[in-house]
Protein backbone atom coordinates (compact mmCIF):
# COMPACT_ATOMS: atom_id res chain seq x y z
CA UNK A 1 0.00 0.00 0.00
CA UNK A 2 2.52 2.11 0.92
CA UNK A 3 4.48 1.49 -2.36
CA UNK A 4 0.82 2.19 -3.95
CA UNK A 5 1.27 5.91 -2.29
CA UNK A 6 4.45 6.68 -3.59
CA UNK A 7 4.00 5.79 -7.23
CA UNK A 8 1.02 7.55 -7.57
CA UNK A 9 3.04 10.57 -5.61
CA UNK A 10 5.86 10.00 -7.96
CA UNK A 11 4.92 12.73 -10.41
CA UNK A 12 4.52 15.64 -7.81
CA UNK A 13 8.11 15.41 -6.94
CA UNK A 14 8.85 17.28 -10.24
CA UNK A 15 6.61 19.32 -10.11
CA UNK A 16 6.99 20.39 -5.74
CA UNK A 17 11.30 21.22 -6.85
CA UNK A 18 10.44 22.94 -9.88
CA UNK A 19 8.35 25.11 -7.43
CA UNK A 20 11.10 25.60 -4.97
CA UNK A 21 13.42 26.01 -7.49
CA UNK A 22 11.67 28.99 -8.70
CA UNK A 23 10.92 30.38 -5.27
CA UNK A 24 14.64 30.03 -4.55
CA UNK A 25 15.39 31.80 -8.03
CA UNK A 26 13.92 35.13 -6.07
CA UNK A 27 16.64 36.63 -3.86
CA UNK A 28 13.65 37.67 -1.54
CA UNK A 29 12.35 34.50 -0.41
CA UNK A 30 15.58 32.51 0.02
CA UNK A 31 16.04 33.37 3.61
CA UNK A 32 12.46 31.61 4.48
CA UNK A 33 12.73 29.08 2.50
CA UNK A 34 16.24 27.56 4.47
CA UNK A 35 14.23 28.86 7.97
CA UNK A 36 11.26 26.69 6.88
CA UNK A 37 11.01 23.15 8.54
CA UNK A 38 10.83 20.74 5.88
CA UNK A 39 12.28 22.40 2.63
CA UNK A 40 15.57 21.83 3.30
CA UNK A 41 15.17 18.05 4.44
CA UNK A 42 13.07 17.77 1.61
CA UNK A 43 15.64 18.87 -0.84
CA UNK A 44 18.09 16.91 0.99
CA UNK A 45 15.94 13.84 0.07
CA UNK A 46 15.34 14.91 -3.68
CA UNK A 47 18.48 14.73 -4.00
CA UNK A 48 18.82 10.66 -3.67
CA UNK A 49 15.61 10.97 -6.19
CA UNK A 50 15.69 8.19 -8.84
CA UNK A 51 14.89 10.75 -11.33
CA UNK A 52 17.50 12.76 -12.70
CA UNK A 53 15.62 15.55 -13.16
CA UNK A 54 14.47 16.39 -10.20
CA UNK A 55 17.84 15.64 -8.87
CA UNK A 56 19.01 18.58 -10.99
CA UNK A 57 15.92 20.98 -10.55
CA UNK A 58 16.92 20.54 -6.52
CA UNK A 59 20.55 21.19 -6.97
CA UNK A 60 19.30 24.20 -8.49
CA UNK A 61 17.14 25.30 -5.67
CA UNK A 62 20.21 25.03 -3.70
CA UNK A 63 22.31 26.95 -5.75
CA UNK A 64 20.01 29.69 -5.22
CA UNK A 65 19.81 29.46 -1.49
CA UNK A 66 23.51 29.19 -0.86
CA UNK A 67 23.84 32.59 -2.74
CA UNK A 68 22.41 34.24 0.60
CA UNK A 69 25.52 34.26 2.25
CA UNK A 70 23.24 34.13 5.54
CA UNK A 71 22.02 30.85 4.66
CA UNK A 72 25.60 29.14 4.15
CA UNK A 73 26.38 27.96 7.78
CA UNK A 74 22.55 26.69 8.41
CA UNK A 75 22.47 24.44 4.95
CA UNK A 76 25.92 22.90 5.54
CA UNK A 77 24.93 21.93 8.90
CA UNK A 78 21.76 20.67 7.88
CA UNK A 79 21.83 16.49 8.51
CA UNK A 80 22.76 15.01 5.29
CA UNK A 81 23.21 18.16 3.09
CA UNK A 82 26.78 17.40 2.54
CA UNK A 83 26.77 13.61 2.32
CA UNK A 84 24.00 13.98 -0.07
CA UNK A 85 25.97 16.43 -2.17
CA UNK A 86 28.98 13.67 -2.47
CA UNK A 87 27.07 10.93 -3.23
CA UNK A 88 25.51 12.76 -6.16
CA UNK A 89 29.39 13.95 -7.39
CA UNK A 90 30.33 10.43 -6.83
CA UNK A 91 27.41 8.05 -8.28
CA UNK A 92 28.58 6.86 -11.81
CA UNK A 93 25.02 7.92 -13.38
CA UNK A 94 25.15 11.08 -12.48
CA UNK A 95 25.10 13.10 -15.70
CA UNK A 96 27.53 15.50 -16.19
CA UNK A 97 26.21 18.78 -15.87
CA UNK A 98 24.97 17.54 -12.71
CA UNK A 99 28.17 16.41 -11.33
CA UNK A 100 29.49 19.97 -11.67
CA UNK A 101 26.19 21.72 -10.67
CA UNK A 102 26.95 19.66 -7.25
CA UNK A 103 30.01 19.80 -6.96
CA UNK A 104 29.37 23.96 -7.30
CA UNK A 105 27.47 23.52 -4.26
CA UNK A 106 29.41 21.73 -2.02
CA UNK A 107 32.57 24.26 -2.73
CA UNK A 108 29.99 27.33 -1.49
CA UNK A 109 28.65 25.67 1.29
CA UNK A 110 32.31 23.80 2.36
CA UNK A 111 34.11 27.46 2.08
CA UNK A 112 31.56 29.22 4.43
CA UNK A 113 33.47 29.53 7.42
CA UNK A 114 37.44 28.94 6.06
CA UNK A 115 39.98 31.27 6.19
CA UNK A 116 40.74 32.97 2.43
CA UNK A 117 44.07 30.92 2.55
CA UNK A 118 42.13 27.67 3.53
CA UNK A 119 39.19 28.23 1.03
CA UNK A 120 41.63 28.22 -1.66
CA UNK A 121 43.15 25.27 -1.27
CA UNK A 122 40.28 22.92 -0.51
CA UNK A 123 38.26 24.82 -3.87
CA UNK A 124 41.50 23.27 -5.39
CA UNK A 125 40.97 20.31 -4.38
CA UNK A 126 37.27 20.01 -4.45
CA UNK A 127 37.84 20.79 -8.47
CA UNK A 128 40.70 18.31 -8.83
CA UNK A 129 38.66 15.62 -7.20
CA UNK A 130 35.34 16.97 -9.43
CA UNK A 131 37.42 16.14 -12.53
CA UNK A 132 38.60 13.00 -12.01
CA UNK A 133 34.66 11.61 -11.33
CA UNK A 134 33.87 13.57 -14.06
CA UNK A 135 36.55 11.57 -16.24
CA UNK A 136 37.85 13.47 -19.66
CA UNK A 137 34.92 13.42 -21.31
CA UNK A 138 33.74 16.38 -19.34
CA UNK A 139 35.95 19.42 -19.08
CA UNK A 140 36.03 22.51 -17.35
CA UNK A 141 32.69 24.90 -16.92
CA UNK A 142 33.27 28.14 -17.49
CA UNK A 143 31.39 31.54 -16.80
CA UNK A 144 28.86 33.89 -19.10
CA UNK A 145 27.23 37.04 -17.74
CA UNK A 146 24.54 37.73 -20.27
CA UNK A 147 22.44 41.20 -20.94
CA UNK A 148 19.23 40.64 -21.29
CA UNK A 149 16.85 43.13 -22.91
CA UNK A 150 13.27 42.33 -22.01
CA UNK A 151 14.30 40.58 -18.99
CA UNK A 152 11.81 42.25 -17.14
CA UNK A 153 9.60 40.25 -15.35
CA UNK A 154 8.86 36.81 -13.97
CA UNK A 155 7.41 35.44 -16.68
CA UNK A 156 10.22 36.79 -19.21
CA UNK A 157 12.24 34.95 -16.58
CA UNK A 158 10.05 31.55 -16.58
CA UNK A 159 11.04 32.12 -20.79
CA UNK A 160 14.27 32.40 -20.50
CA UNK A 161 14.76 29.04 -17.84
CA UNK A 162 13.03 27.39 -20.16
CA UNK A 163 15.00 28.11 -23.30
CA UNK A 164 18.26 28.10 -21.47
CA UNK A 165 17.39 23.99 -19.99
CA UNK A 166 17.29 23.16 -23.29
CA UNK A 167 20.35 23.64 -24.78
CA UNK A 168 22.92 20.72 -23.89
CA UNK A 169 25.95 22.01 -21.44
CA UNK A 170 24.12 24.47 -19.45
CA UNK A 171 25.12 23.76 -15.66
CA UNK A 172 23.23 26.90 -13.91
CA UNK A 173 22.50 29.90 -13.93
CA UNK A 174 21.37 32.86 -12.07
CA UNK A 175 18.89 35.76 -12.73
CA UNK A 176 20.08 39.42 -11.39
CA UNK A 177 16.56 40.96 -12.63
CA UNK A 178 16.95 44.23 -11.25
CA UNK A 179 19.95 44.46 -13.59
CA UNK A 180 18.18 42.82 -16.80
CA UNK A 181 21.31 39.95 -16.23
CA UNK A 182 21.25 36.43 -16.45
CA UNK A 183 24.97 34.68 -15.36
CA UNK A 184 25.04 31.14 -16.56
CA UNK A 185 27.52 28.25 -15.88
CA UNK A 186 28.78 26.06 -19.12
CA UNK A 187 30.90 23.37 -20.04
CA UNK A 188 33.88 25.03 -21.48
CA UNK A 189 32.88 23.12 -24.69
CA UNK A 190 29.79 24.99 -25.54
CA UNK A 191 29.97 28.24 -27.49
CA UNK A 192 28.22 31.65 -25.75
CA UNK A 193 26.26 32.19 -29.12
CA UNK A 194 24.54 29.19 -28.43
CA UNK A 195 22.87 30.81 -25.48
CA UNK A 196 21.90 33.72 -27.30
CA UNK A 197 20.31 32.28 -30.09
CA UNK A 198 18.50 29.98 -27.41
CA UNK A 199 17.29 33.39 -25.96
CA UNK A 200 16.57 34.48 -29.09
CA UNK A 201 14.64 32.20 -30.14
CA UNK A 202 11.73 33.39 -27.31
CA UNK A 203 11.22 36.22 -29.72
CA UNK A 204 10.90 38.71 -26.69
CA UNK A 205 14.24 38.71 -25.84
CA UNK A 206 17.72 39.22 -27.03
CA UNK A 207 21.09 38.61 -25.02
CA UNK A 208 24.59 40.67 -25.30
CA UNK A 209 27.58 39.60 -23.77
CA UNK A 210 29.28 41.38 -20.25
CA UNK A 211 32.96 41.48 -20.88
CA UNK A 212 35.64 43.38 -18.79
CA UNK A 213 38.00 45.72 -20.76
CA UNK A 214 41.70 45.76 -19.86
CA UNK A 215 40.64 48.70 -17.43
CA UNK A 216 37.94 46.99 -15.73
CA UNK A 217 35.03 48.36 -17.11
CA UNK A 218 32.06 46.63 -18.24
CA UNK A 219 30.98 46.32 -21.86
CA UNK A 220 27.95 45.12 -23.63
CA UNK A 221 29.59 42.87 -26.99
CA UNK A 222 26.55 41.91 -29.09
CA UNK A 223 26.16 38.51 -30.58
CA UNK A 224 26.29 37.77 -34.27
CA UNK A 225 23.26 37.92 -35.76
CA UNK A 226 23.97 34.50 -37.40
CA UNK A 227 21.93 31.83 -35.27
CA UNK A 228 24.40 29.00 -33.90
CA UNK A 229 23.33 25.26 -33.85
CA UNK A 230 22.05 24.69 -30.48
CA UNK A 231 22.24 20.87 -29.51
CA UNK A 232 19.38 20.21 -27.65
CA UNK A 233 18.82 18.51 -24.31
CA UNK A 234 15.66 16.04 -26.02
CA UNK A 235 16.54 12.91 -25.37
CA UNK A 236 19.15 12.76 -22.32
CA UNK A 237 18.23 12.84 -18.80
CA UNK A 238 19.84 15.62 -17.79
CA UNK A 239 16.77 18.13 -17.54
CA UNK A 240 13.29 17.89 -18.27
CA UNK A 241 12.20 15.78 -20.61
CA UNK A 242 9.38 17.75 -22.88
CA UNK A 243 6.45 15.76 -21.69
CA UNK A 244 7.66 16.43 -18.26
CA UNK A 245 7.89 20.22 -18.38
CA UNK A 246 5.39 22.45 -16.15
CA UNK A 247 2.21 23.47 -18.04
CA UNK A 248 1.51 26.94 -19.18
CA UNK A 249 -0.76 27.19 -16.57
CA UNK A 250 1.84 26.20 -13.78
CA UNK A 251 3.97 28.93 -14.66
CA UNK A 252 1.40 31.58 -14.65
CA UNK A 253 1.13 30.54 -11.32
CA UNK A 254 4.89 30.71 -10.43
CA UNK A 255 5.32 33.87 -12.07
CA UNK A 256 2.52 35.36 -9.95
CA UNK A 257 4.35 33.52 -6.96
CA UNK A 258 7.43 35.90 -7.86
CA UNK A 259 5.95 38.84 -7.44
CA UNK A 260 3.97 38.61 -4.26
CA UNK A 261 6.01 37.75 -1.19
CA UNK A 262 2.15 36.13 0.74
CA UNK A 263 2.19 33.71 -2.59
CA UNK A 264 5.36 32.26 -1.78
CA UNK A 265 4.96 31.64 1.39
CA UNK A 266 1.80 29.63 0.74
CA UNK A 267 3.38 28.13 -1.73
CA UNK A 268 5.82 27.42 0.74
CA UNK A 269 3.56 25.27 2.73
CA UNK A 270 2.02 23.23 0.11
CA UNK A 271 5.46 22.44 -0.10
CA UNK A 272 6.31 21.60 2.87
CA UNK A 273 3.12 19.33 3.18
CA UNK A 274 4.38 17.32 0.33
CA UNK A 275 7.47 17.14 1.41
CA UNK A 276 6.32 15.75 4.80
CA UNK A 277 3.50 13.51 3.31
CA UNK A 278 6.35 12.03 1.00
CA UNK A 279 8.73 11.23 3.11
CA UNK A 280 8.45 11.49 6.85
CA UNK A 281 5.00 9.14 6.78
Amino acid sequence: KKMNSTMSEEPDALSVVNQLRDLAADPLNRRAIVQDQGCLPGLILFLDHPNPPVVHSALLALRYLAECRANREKMKSELGMMLSLQNVIQKTTTPGETKLLASEVYDVLQSSNMSDMDNVNEMNYRRRKAQFFLGSTNKRAKTVVLHIDGLDDSSRRNLCEEALLKIKGVISFTFQMAVQRCVVRIRSDLKAEALATAIASTKVMKAQQVVKSESGEEMLVPFQDTPVEVEQNTDLPEYLPEDESPTKEQDKAVSRVGSHPEGAASWLSTAANFLSRSFYW
